[in-house]
């Protein structure tokens, strides 16, 4: 991500400097606070510090959030690997029996470039499961949960207690899901799918 033009000139913003989670790239990390942005969050890499722009009423939770939203996207978008559907199929299978003893088992599991407002989609009567090309790229932390989300489905259709019951036993569901809330939150989109008590159709489930 490019560094934000607002912060070439003029006064420069409020700023904080912290370390890096252990194993990240960059060995600092700079917050710039500015009272002129008003939504965005932004990051880029300058040199060996990561520098990350927001705006000035944030709090430092809502900033603690941000960061480590930035951080992973920043990570994605440099360490890009796009699974083909035949990995995606194996890695399904995998999560399967990791955290639901391999009951959930679907027919098929592919990528498509038709779901732009959600992140994946689980048909129960026909055993298949799509997830939108926009994952590709993200943390594969991010994509384990989507996947582990629809075969979830596969064993309970709605979104109901026993689902999220049935979906905790994947470790990182609400890292995964907070990452996904920054990433819509970003896009200015009108809500995240397959938020916790949301309604579905009867015949597909999506996230």
């Amino acid at each position: 991500m490019p560094a934000d033009p607002l912060h070439r000139a003029g006064k420069p913003p409020r700023s904080t400097t912290s370390q890096p989670p252990s194993g990240s790239r960059a060995s600092a990390i700079e917050v710039r606070r500015s009272t002129r942005r008003r939504r965005t969050v932004s990051a880029y890499r300058e040199g060996d510090r990561t520098i990350v722009l927001i705006p000035a009423r944030m709090s430092k939770a809502e900033e603690q959030r941000w960061v480590t939203v930035m951080l992973d996207k920043l990570a994605a978008q440099e360490s890009r690997r796009v699974l083909g559907d035949t990995q995606l199929a194996e890695r399904a299978e995998r999560l399967s029996a990791q955290y639901f003893d391999g009951r959930a088992r679907p027919a098929s599991v592919r990528w498509v470039t038709n779901q732009n407002t959600r992140w994946g989609s689980c048909t129960p009567a026909e055993g298949s499961i799509r997830l939108s090309h926009r994952l590709q790229g993200m943390p594969d932390y991010v994509v384990d949960y989507v996947l582990c989300h629809e075969l979830a489905h596969l064993l309970v259709p709605g979104h109901g207690p026993d689902f999220w019951r049935l979906l905790e036993a994947y470790p990182r569901t609400e890292r995964a899901r907070g990452y996904l809330e920054g990433v819509v939150a970003a896009e200015r989109l009108p809500h995240v799918p397959g938020a916790r008590g949301e309604g579905t159709g009867p015949r597909e489930r999506r996230l």
